[in-house]
């Protein structure tokens, strides 16, 4: 009788408690998974009945000491794939493969799904249009950027999550300021013509570069404004069939296509110009959406994209992948920062309701219908409610509720 072989062992890295789904699908799928993480997230919600191992660090931001470690672990046990949890944990992950000559995402491809910069430029190079911007090197060429494109200006940092570390600079003075509270560290950071406008996000599933399921959504207020100035974070799907979300699925996979993504699930945000109709790339991650949008995604098409990214990266391209059956329902998710220890949403009573927040100082509802047009009014009344009954502000925000 042939002897069968060993189980494939997944190690996860995670700087925040989250993909348990990933996990379980995992383990379901019959791989040893060992999960290293911090310290201080020993006590978090894991799925321990999944996990073979689990290792804990100080941080996972020092890479030569992670490197070290993950090695360690290799003596005495054959990692087959490594994954990225969080979008922090992203290039730390594509570091180990490389070191450890493990496949998947190298860190040349995987700092396009990090690097606002890198990925900018290899957009633009490509025709896709992005923001003007320039890289915060040269004092010429900032000069240059500041005579030609007027303020407001975004300074971003490079490899920050969504909007946190971003500053609107609204004159040359204040970015040189700015420059000089950063010092040395301002080749890290990108300068960004200010679009005006609605930010949508598109969450995708690929394999083999192949963009087998796309769901469009689109922000209430953009998440800069959400971080910065305080306020409620909303983002409600689109009919596939809307123009909106045509145009979108299109710029989508010709990003995906461009900055070479082989497999698993990528999170892409861009933005239409007010002023001119214009779709604009803004970023794009190696990683599911964070603020609770898988909820989001599965409670209007039943794809739970922690469990597909699974199923991609164990397979690894070896056997053909096929995304699930969707659903055509539609959705929308609330989520504040509440003024209430624990909030209580027992008066929000609407049968549209598929999941609830259960976290310490937020409130959270998805709602979920057939119909588009009911999704938007409740979300436009929920928003209203919410403000009322929960809303409490933290402008500077450096994330938004994960």
């Amino acid at each position: 009788m042939a002897e069968l072989p060993p189980p494939l062992t997944v190690l996860c890295l995670a700087s925040e408690v989250k993909g348990q789904d990933f996990i379980r699908e995992c383990r379901r799928l019959g791989c040893r998974v060992i999960l290293v993480t911090r310290q201080s997230l020993a006590s978090g919600d894991w799925p321990r009945e999944a996990l073979a191992e689990t290792f804990y660090l100080p941080s996972l931001t020092q890479r030569d000491e992670l490197v070290k470690g993950v090695s360690y672990l290799a003596r005495t046990r054959v990692i087959d794939r490594i994954v990225a949890l969080d979008d922090f944990d992203v290039e730390q992950a594509a570091a180990l493969r490389e070191h450890l000559r493990v496949p998947g995402l190298g860190a040349t491809r995987a700092h396009y799904f990090r690097d606002k910069l890198a990925m900018r430029v290899l957009a633009d190079e490509s025709g896709i249009l992005v923001p003007d911007f320039v890289h915060v090197l040269n004092d010429d060429r900032l000069r240059q950027y500041m005579q030609a494109v007027p303020p407001p200006w975004f300074l971003k940092p490079r490899s920050e999550g969504s909007a946190a570390g971003i500053k609107k600079i609204n004159e040359s003075a204040a970015l040189w300021r700015h420059l000089d509270e950063i010092g040395d560290r301002r080749s890290w950071f990108v300068l960004e013509r200010y679009v005006a406008g609605d930010v949508y996000h598109v969450d995708a599933i690929v394999s083999e570069r192949e963009v087998v399921f796309a769901a469009v959504s689109r922000y209430g207020q953009p998440p800069f404004d959400v971080m910065h100035s305080g306020g409620v974070f909303t983002t409600r799907t689109l009919p596939d069939d809307s123009p909106d979300a045509r145009a979108l699925l299109t710029l989508n996979r010709e990003v995906l296509d461009t900055l070479g993504f082989v497999r698993g699930v990528a999170h892409t945000e861009f933005i239409r110009g007010r002023d001119d109709g214009r779709d604009y790339f803004l970023e794009t991650a190696s990683r599911v959406g964070g603020a609770h949008i898988v909820e989001l995604v599965e409670a209007a098409t039943g794809v739970n994209l922690w469990i597909e990214w699974a199923k991609i990266e164990v397979s690894h391209g070896k056997a053909p992948y096929s995304a699930p059956a969707r659903r055509q329902d539609h959705a929308a998710i609330i989520v504040s920062l509440a003024r209430q220890e624990w909030p209580d949403t027992s008066t929000y009573t609407d049968p549209e309701i598929v999941w609830r927040l259960n976290k310490r100082s937020h409130i959270g509802l998805i709602v979920a219908s057939a119909d588009a047009e009911r999704v938007k009014t409740l979300l436009a009344d929920y928003e209203r409610r919410v403000h009322a009954d929960f809303f409490a502000s933290q402008p500077g925000l450096e994330r938004l509720p994960r």
